[in-house]
């Protein structure tokens, strides 16, 4: 380009086009963004192109020095003794030496002289092209490749062949620019085609995908080449990805018949992905357990990403080889797996895979009486991969089993004989269980997905990591409406609509639910249909059916025959709990191969084609909820029409009074009782289609396929009044919810409305509540809109708390509770009356794998040992992910340090802050607990035992534990326990250790004198004591010379300590110039004087330091150090000065007047001063300071947030007096005491 300074026009407008030439020289010189930097490289030859008045600055890298040289030839050649033979060789040749001050030219000798010196190989030589070193060009453009006789795609494979001397690269205009690596030191700049030699070298993209695009083109002029097998398989493993690219990169939402591809990249929404899910079995329907995972507030369960589900999380080394993915059907398990292999196969990421091998275990059923080798089933289901050789130990190679769910195979991994042969042929139950458990290419990785009731077939030890997909979070349900449908306005109305409905917003959490949704509602609200829009599950899915059957079937008895087979083979394969079928299922329920194809617009048809030996087809409906509802319908219809109730399997005839007794009811009744007898409660959900479908708005969708009518009013009022019977009994709270759910299906909310009425009103606990009504509370908690982060019992249990002749107990409130408490992360429980009863609710909630319970508040309760004993066995179950623990004032005793070591070295993981104040533990207790703190695998980091009856013995032990370099200790609290000097000094040989990490210290009213001054000092100063952040040493009597021990050991080097507590320590003005040369120079932020006899002289003394530029303190309290305005003189001039750091002050309690409070607005009103807290609390104040301080806050200067004036004699005028202060647009207050 011409790049003139002179004559260039001046432009300062980045939206005006110009030319590139006139933007740079503009951008240079400062007209066009003058705040901009601006950094240009060149060759020195170039520099003078900018004038010299245009720059700040001339920088010249000048390569290396001698040591750098050589140092770059220690970092490439791992041969020590022939890096020193190559930089010796170098070193003898004058030229060579100085040419190696160019990093390029180091490589290149490198390259060189490691081949001829290590191998004693000749070199070759090679031609190099004069042409363009004449011309001094260094950048080639297609046009002289062209003048060179080279066309575009022959310099792509060149540049992929030789990416050493020759390459390609793309810019930013997607022009490609070829350049020769090494052409500034006069190397080679292109090679003879027939000399290339590939066996040991990779070729680069740009030339590989050229070769495979057409190998054909430039074959003939590559006909020499010897390339080795790295350049066959990178040929294999491009051709595979491409394969791949082409299967995975679009998506059809829905039935195989209605498929509507999409790409993949466009529509896919990030799905929320949990660390650390379980592969516990749960006794509740799927869609109940997505509801409680959304219902609950966000935990410390780690979300990870798609992409990153193989990489260790932070802190965890051991690599991970197989992963377990959980989540309900239809949660977006399959279409995550092929984002990650379409990732892959595009180059994005997990590039350090060389091949994924994808099989779904609804296709290898076929195989599965059958025996095959490892090698035969992947050449089977991937053809492009017949020739390639999987026991090759570089290969990294990943296989994804996809739907364990929908596995017949029987996987007994203890049974299972090992085998580790891929030539080997073996049943695939054989080769599957190896594979998972490592015998059989123990290399591999391997990723299964599962929904949650099958993922206990893969046995936890051969499981490195368990995560769990939940769906769509509340923003992302949104961001799917939006990117599926264009009418942003549409979508704000199907999103406003579901919103509105609490059980179809839950359901939203299920990506196929919002698919069906939006199909049935975007119709409807565009249509205008007649008739309301659905508003529960039942009507929602019930439209979908007719929406799907209108389209496939014009006559009505063909619409009929079809609902009515596929609705009994929805039943039936319910009843077994499958969701896949084939054939031979098919046939059962009286349909043949060529009806399924017909009815697969309902039915989706999964076949592939390239299965070679297996063509099976594999039949499954769109998602288990639509399976359910079709189930549901079949046995309504098969009640109201054919008079047969098919949870008895039972037919009656059609005469007489037998009729009669087969009603609606009795259909409900036996299905309620089927659906509560469930272990896993999978009739759940069809339970509450089928009592939908009874609802008059149903009834009137459904008219044209029932024959006969039933008035089933009655019914239902009848199965209203026995589901809430049955609410009542003592059945389990996941039974119960979804029995309201029910209700709700019915159109029945009174018992909630009943049971919320109470709530608002505060008056739940006034009226003796029976146990629907409990279940009812229960219920409308779970499925309040309000996140369930905190459980405070007080909230329920308040007013019976002073009533001791209440008709029900705290204990029995909180067990009925439970299931809310379960929800929560917080669980507020202290000060409650509770006893040992509750312990074992607890414990049930603390062992649930669904629980969200992080905090733990019991304090001041009367659980004692036997309680703790149970809550123990709650914390020691693997599930338990507690991490706060506070059962200080418990009446506990060494017995209940026992139970608590137990379960800590059984769970020792989660637990990481423990409280156990105020209980009679005694040094024994302590001695019991020390040991687990020992565990490496222990996570506890903060321990109370502030008054727990121990002495100095226990230092001792205490202080092992601070010396284990296993332990994670970082606060230690042992206030109110009678350690002494002694206890001290045996205490601190252990927070002298180099391994202890101890950052916080309390050791309040521990009967120390000066004495553990000297020890502690001693310990500030040690070069291991580095962590100590926090010491608190409040209430004992250290006086002035334990003061100045300490205060000289705050300048050493050594100490970090920035929050030191000294309240009521028997100190004086005495220690306050050694207390200020440490504030000097020390890492002091928070010092805590109150209590202690100061006077206004030892603030003076103190102000000295606070005023010195290294000072950092920024919290200083001096509550009742008797003050008075003298003091405020020598602060104002510390909070005036540009040092001082200081933003908390507490003077409460001292003397100060109103003299002094206007000495110190003087302070607060200079622009330095950066003091946001003040508490005057005390200081005999009247309605003058209040004239001073209104002056302070109107200072534009201010920065004061809080203001504390309690317990002065302001009096109203005061307050007036006040206000302009607070009325001013400067003032920033925000806490008024």
């Amino acid at each position: 380009m011409s790049v003139n300074y002179l004559r260039v026009l001046r432009t300062i407008k980045v939206a005006e086009s110009t030319s590139l030439d006139v933007l740079l020289t503009n951008l240079i010189k400062g007209n066009l963004l003058p705040s901009a930097l601006v950094w240009v490289t060149s060759r020195p030859a170039a520099a003078s192109q900018i004038h010299s008045k245009n720059f700040h600055d001339v920088t010249e890298i000048q390569g290396f020095y001698d040591l750098q040289k050589e140092k770059c030839f220690r970092k490439r050649i791992s041969d020590q003794n022939l890096a020193n033979r190559i930089i010796s060789h170098i070193k003898s040749s004058r030229s060579l030496r100085i040419m190696s001050h160019i990093p390029v030219f180091c490589w290149i000798s490198a390259t060189v002289l490691e081949n001829m010196l290590g191998e004693e190989e000749r070199r070759d030589s090679q031609d190099s092209d004069s042409n363009h070193l004449e011309n001094c060009k260094l950048i080639f453009y297609e046009e002289d490749l062209r003048q060179r006789g080279i066309d575009v795609r022959e310099a792509s494979v060149f540049s992929g062949l030789c990416p050493q001397v020759f390459r390609e690269e793309f810019e930013l205009l997607k022009e490609e620019n070829s350049e020769a690596v090494a052409l500034v030191s006069n190397s080679s700049v292109s090679c003879r085609r027939q000399d290339v030699d590939l066996s040991n070298n990779i070729p680069q993209d740009s030339g590989l995908k050229v070769l495979c695009t057409d190998l054909k083109y430039p074959y003939s002029k590559l006909e020499v080449l010897r390339y080795g097998t790295s350049m066959a398989e990178l040929i294999i493993r491009e051709k595979y990805k491409s394969y791949l690219r082409k299967r995975f990169q679009f998506i059809s939402e829905g039935t195989m018949e209605d498929r509507n591809p999409r790409i993949l990249n466009e529509i896919y929404t990030d799905l929320y992905i949990m660390q650390s899910g379980s592969n516990e079995v749960r006794n509740e329907h799927e869609v109940r357990q997505i509801e409680t995972l959304f219902r609950t507030a966000a935990t410390e369960d780690t979300s990870v990403r798609y992409n990153d589900i193989f990489k260790p999380l932070p802190g965890q080394d051991k690599p991970i080889r197989t992963v377990l993915t959980t989540g309900i059907a239809g949660i977006g398990k399959t279409i995550t797996v092929q984002k990650f292999i379409l990732d892959w196969a595009e180059g994005k990421v997990n590039q350090d895979i060389h091949y994924i091998f994808p099989l779904l275990f609804r296709e290898l059923n076929f195989m599965k009486d059958q025996k095959h080798s490892l090698t035969e089933i992947l050449s089977v289901f991937f053809t492009e991969m017949k020739e390639f050789d999987f026991s090759y130990k570089k290969h990294k190679v990943l296989f994804i089993f996809d739907g364990l769910d929908e596995c017949r195979l029987s996987l007994d991994f203890q049974k299972t004989k090992n085998f580790c042969d891929v030539t080997e042929s073996a049943s695939l139950d054989v080769l599957l269980t190896n594979l998972i458990n490592g015998n059989l290419l123990p290399s591999a990785l391997i990723w299964i997905t599962s929904r949650p009731a099958a993922a206990n077939q893969i046995p936890p030890q051969h499981v490195d990591s368990v995560t769990e997909i939940r769906g769509f979070s509340n923003s992302q349900k949104e961001e799917y409406f939006r990117k599926r449908i264009n009418d942003q306005n549409l979508t704000s109305r199907i999103i406003s609509h579901i919103k509105s409905s609490r059980s179809l917003y839950t359901m939203c959490h299920i990506p196929v639910f919002c698919w069906i949704s939006a199909t049935v509602l975007e119709r409807m609200l565009v249509e205008a249909e007649n008739g309301e829009i659905p508003k529960t599950l039942t009507e929602m899915y019930t439209h979908f059916l007719l929406k799907i059957i209108r389209q496939r079937c014009a006559q009505q008895r063909e619409k009929d025959k079809m609902i009515f087979k596929l609705g009994k083979l929805a039943f039936q394969q319910l009843m077994k709990g499958n969701m896949i079928f084939y054939e031979e299922d098919l046939r059962e329920c009286g349909i043949d191969v060529e009806e399924a194809s017909v009815y697969s617009g309902v039915c989706t048809l999964i076949f592939r084609e390239e299965l070679g030996w297996y063509q099976g087809k594999v039949y499954c409906f769109v998602h288990l909820s639509v399976q359910e509802h079709l189930a549901a319908l079949y046995a309504h219809l098969s009640l109201v029409n054919n008079h047969r109730n098919e949870l008895n399997q039972h037919v009656f005839s059609a005469l007489g009074d037998k009729i009669k007794s087969v009603t609606i009811f009795d259909l409900h009744k036996s299905t309620v009782d089927q659906a509560l007898q469930s272990k896993n409660g999978h009739l759940d959900l069809f339970l509450c289609f089928l009592l939908g479908l009874s609802v008059e708005s149903n009834q009137v969708l459904l008219k044209d396929l029932l024959t006969q009518t039933e008035k089933s009013m009655h019914s239902n009022v009848v199965t209203v009044d026995y589901i809430k019977k049955r609410i009542s009994e003592n059945i389990s709270s996941e039974k119960s919810i979804n029995l309201f759910h029910c209700l709700n299906e019915l159109n029945d909310r009174s018992l909630v409305e009943e049971i919320q009425k109470y709530i608002s009103s505060g008056s739940l606990t006034h009226s003796k509540l029976s146990n629907s009504q409990w279940s009812a509370v229960v219920f409308a908690f779970l499925t309040s809109e309000e996140v369930l982060d905190v459980f405070d019992l007080k909230k329920f249990a308040g007013s019976i708390l002073d009533d001791d002749n209440s008709c029900i107990t705290s204990d029995e409130i909180l067990l009925r509770l439970l299931p809310v408490l379960k929800a929560s992360r917080k669980a507020w429980l202290s000060h409650c009356k509770l006893t040992e009863k509750s312990c074992a609710g607890l414990a049930s909630v603390l062992s649930s794998d669904s629980s969200s319970l992080r905090e733990l508040k019991l304090r001041d309760n009367n659980l004692q040992d036997s309680g703790v004993k149970l809550l123990s066995a709650g914390l020691a179950n693997p599930h338990c992910k507690l991490e706060i623990l506070n059962l200080s004032d418990c009446k506990l005793t060494d017995k209940s340090c026992a139970s608590l070591a137990s379960a800590l070295n059984s769970n020792p993981s989660s637990l990481r802050v423990m409280n156990l104040g105020f209980n009679n533990l005694q040094d024994f207790g302590v001695e019991l607990l020390s040991t687990v703190l020992q565990n490496p695998h222990c996570n506890l980091k903060v321990l109370r035992l502030g008054r727990c009856n121990l002495s100095e013995r226990i230092c001792a032990v205490l202080a092992a534990v601070l010396s284990s370099s296993s332990s994670s200790l970082r606060e230690l609290g042992l206030s109110d326990n009678c350690l002494q000097d002694s206890g001290v000094k045996l205490l601190s040989d252990g927070l002298k250790n180099p391994y202890c990490k101890l950052e916080i210290l309390r050791l309040r009213f521990c009967k120390l004198t000066e004495g553990s001054g000297s020890v502690l000092a001693s310990v500030l100063s040690s070069n291991s004591s580095k962590n100590l952040r926090e010491l608190d040493l409040s209430y004992n009597k250290l006086q002035d010379k334990g003061m100045n021990l300490l205060s000289a050991e705050l300048e050493n080097p050594n100490c970090k300590l920035d929050t030191l507590r000294l309240i009521c320590c028997n100190l004086t003005e005495k220690c306050c110039s050694t207390l200020a040369s440490a504030l000097s120079s020390c890492s002091l932020r928070e010092l805590d004087l109150n209590l202690n006899y100061l006077h206004d002289s030892g603030v003076k003394l103190l102000c000295a330091g606070l005023e010195n530029p290294h000072c950092k303190l920024e919290i200083l309290r001096l509550y009742c150090c008797e003050l008075t305005e003298k003091s405020c003189a020598v602060l104002a001039s510390v909070l005036s000065s540009s040092t001082s750091s200081l933003r908390e002050l507490d003077l409460s309690g001292n003397k100060l007047q109103d003299s002094g409070v206007e000495l110190l607005s003087v302070g607060m009103k200079n622009p330095h001063s950066k003091l946001e807290t003040l508490r005057l609390r005390g200081c005999e104040l009247t309605e003058k300071s209040c004239l001073a301080l209104a002056s302070a806050l109107s200072s534009n200067s201010s920065s004061l947030r809080e203001l504390d004036l309690s317990n002065n004699n302001l009096q109203d005028v005061g307050v007036e007096l006040l206000s302009p202060g607070l009325k001013n647009l400067h003032c920033t207050l925000e806490i008024l005491s």
